[in-house]
């Protein structure tokens, strides 16, 4: 009877037979790698090295996802973390300290109000709220212990768009960090570092995947405004799994088909909207009675696949068309092939106070779709019937 060896087993299962050439990148599913010699540990640490030591520090599999998104959106390089809040959180944690002034508008995402708001403040980081008017003139709303502007565009969920090279020329000229949260453009729509933006936060969950399988968050950045960024994931822990790395790079390859038809048939469900007198409004940048339409023809080549309709500051009227929806899902996120529907009170804002939404422009009776790929006539056929 043959000896079974623990050590050569253990040893063998890890050896990759012959020279593969694999068609997709490998999932490199490994906590930590192997040096050949104590002078190539030497060589990684003193940054001579295109070696890997650690998943939680970098990993194969991750980095080839990152350098995809990073040309996607014109970037030096980008990051990527277990969620968009963890991204979000590490830029701040990484360019702020205790004493900094951050000017963000009302009108901005939930999570990221409470993050400023609940978690930063905590440690001495001030963020100053601005109506989102102000950013026409953002110089005129920095201060001397301003040190980012944050923002949005389009904004969730009104989809009221920002100037960005205005909000970018502005915080140039007064040394402020200029960040915006892109998910609800995708790099496809819209490409803020072109206009002089220094870093983008995306939730990799929605658009970028577009499966919802996978809780994901990346950074976009020049080399040196990741760097920070990077030492603050690498201490945190916050670097996303190669697993869901991989899935995130398998649905990358359809990022721009999959946001082509979400354009096309997000227009065509606002103009439906639009049409039908029992909806009070249709929030759609694409819309020529949005007020910001002009705007978003301007810097955006599509305008996404998010629309957003107020059934008259009535969450009654509002919850009984949600309730009636077949061919949406009642589920909150977004950017998926599956077309979703949530009420923003309920979810998105559901901490807010009523003078907290009302300064962000949100209503009781809003209900927030995001249109996937199903069949356009679908679409509107439904919510028809969800409106009677």
């Amino acid at each position: 009877m043959t000896k079974i060896s623990r050590t050569a087993l253990i040893r063998d299962v890890d050896e990759v037979p012959g020279t593969p050439r694999p068609l997709t990148a490998p999932v490199y599913e490994t906590a930590t790698f192997v040096f050949e010699s104590a002078a190539e540990g030497v060589a990684y640490t003193e940054g001579r090295s295109t070696a890997y030591l650690y998943s939680r520090y970098a990993n194969p599999t991750t980095a080839a996802v990152e350098r995809a998104i990073a040309r996607l959106d014109g970037a030096d390089g980008a990051l990527l973390f277990g969620s968009g809040q963890a991204a979000s959180t590490a830029v701040l944690m990484a360019h702020l300290q205790a004493g900094d002034e951050v000017v963000c508008p009302s009108a901005i995402y939930g999570g990221t109000f409470h993050l400023l708001v609940g978690i930063l403040s905590r440690f001495g980081v001030r963020t100053r709220f601005v109506p989102l008017e102000a950013l026409q003139t953002p110089s005129a709303w920095l201060g001397p212990s301003t040190r980012m502007l944050w923002c949005e565009s389009p904004v969730n969920p009104t989809l009221r768009c920002v100037d960005l090279a205005a909000v970018a020329a502005g915080c140039r000229a007064h040394g402020v960090w200029a960040v915006i949260d892109n998910t609800f453009a995708t790099p496809v729509n819209q490409q803020p570092l072109a206009v002089g933006f220094d870093m983008v936060v995306q939730s990799a969950t929605k658009s970028l995947n577009g499966h919802s399988d996978v809780t994901a968050g990346v950074v976009t950045a020049s080399h040196a405004a990741l760097a920070p960024i990077e030492q603050v994931r690498r201490l945190t822990g916050g670097v996303l799994d190669p697993r869901a790395s991989a899935a995130l790079g398998r649905g990358l390859k359809t990022l721009t088909l999959r946001v082509a038809q979400q354009n096309a048939s997000a227009l065509a469900v606002a103009q439906a909207l639009q049409a039908d007198p029992r909806v009070v409004r249709v929030w759609y940048p694409g819309l020529p009675d949005h007020p910001d339409h002009a705007l978003a023809s301007r810097q955006m080549s599509g305008f996404g696949g998010m629309v957003c309709l107020d059934l008259g500051d009535d969450l009654s009227r509002a919850a009984r068309c949600y309730d009636r929806l077949q061919v949406f899902r009642r589920a909150t996120s977004l950017g998926g092939v599956e077309s979703l529907a949530s009420l923003p009170v309920l979810t998105s804002h559901a901490a807010h106070s009523p003078e907290e939404l009302a300064a962000a422009g949100i209503s009781r009776g809003m209900v927030r779709l995001s249109v996937g790929l199903e069949e356009v006539d679908d679409l509107i056929a439904d919510l028809r019937q969800a409106l009677d």
